[in-house]
């Protein structure tokens, strides 16, 4: 008897992998610590702020300032910021070339798709529905849909618990040291893109395969991924 081999799953990240989410961020967060009179953030300030969701952006942003910030006044600010984000969203957040061409190309092949992201989900959920990307996913999982996120690898396996995959047979793909961390301690492979928000060389971060462009995200990538990843 044939055992059935279970379909590819390949996760995505959502902001810096899927959707150029900066100018929103960016704007947000400088909304948020205008009320404490820091000094705006640009973007070379973000790749060192983003990764950890919206509580540690804001906390990372003072700390940038080399400003005080009392754990009482957090979740105020908290507030100040999603109550910003969604008012304007989606912005102009865009999604990255290519992108919705290479989901065609992998479920075309019967490969399923998931989200695993540190976004709180009452931001990222809107916003994939919004882009037009929601209806993709087996499943979408958010920065608090476990009580661990990224880096840890239990929010990478319950993604893929989630969506009925197999960690031998899944690929998460990000733009951050705590995606191809996550893959790393799940036992994942990895595919890092050089295009998102990571504040070092992604290839420094040792990802099974690294893109510049969801062009080389093909069928026969994946393949080769879930391959190397294999006889590692």
């Amino acid at each position: 008897m044939t055992l059935s081999v279970p379909p590819a799953l390949v996760v995505f990240d959502l902001d810096g992998t899927m959707i150029d989410t900066a100018p929103d961020l960016i704007a947000s967060l400088n909304h948020t610590i205008a009320v404490a009179d820091l000094a705006p953030v640009n973007f070379d300030d973000l790749t060192h702020l983003v990764g950890q969701g919206a509580r540690v952006m804001i906390r990372r942003a003072f700390e940038l300032r080399k400003a005080p910030l009392d754990e009482s006044a957090v979740e105020p600010l908290l507030k100040r910021f999603l109550d910003h984000y969604k008012a304007e969203m989606p912005g102009q957040s865009r999604i990255y070339d290519g992108l919705v061409e290479s989901f065609d190309r992998l479920e075309s092949a019967g490969m399923r798709l998931a989200v695993c992201t540190n976004k709180l989900g009452e931001l990222a959920y809107p916003l994939l529905e919004q882009m037009g990307l929601s209806g993709r996913f087996a499943t979408m999982t958010a920065g608090d849909t476990f009580a661990v996120r990224k880096p840890d690898a239990r929010h990478l396996l319950g993604t893929i618990e989630k969506a009925g995959g197999d960690p031998a047979r899944s690929v998460m793909i990000g733009d951050s040291v705590n995606d191809i961390l996550a893959a790393r301690n799940a036992g994942v492979a990895s595919i890092a893109v050089t295009f998102g928000y990571s504040d070092v060389p992604v290839d420094t971060l040792n990802p099974t395969r690294v893109i510049s462009h969801f062009d080389q995200l093909s069928v026969d990538l994946i393949q080769d991924v879930l391959a190397q990843h294999k006889a590692a």
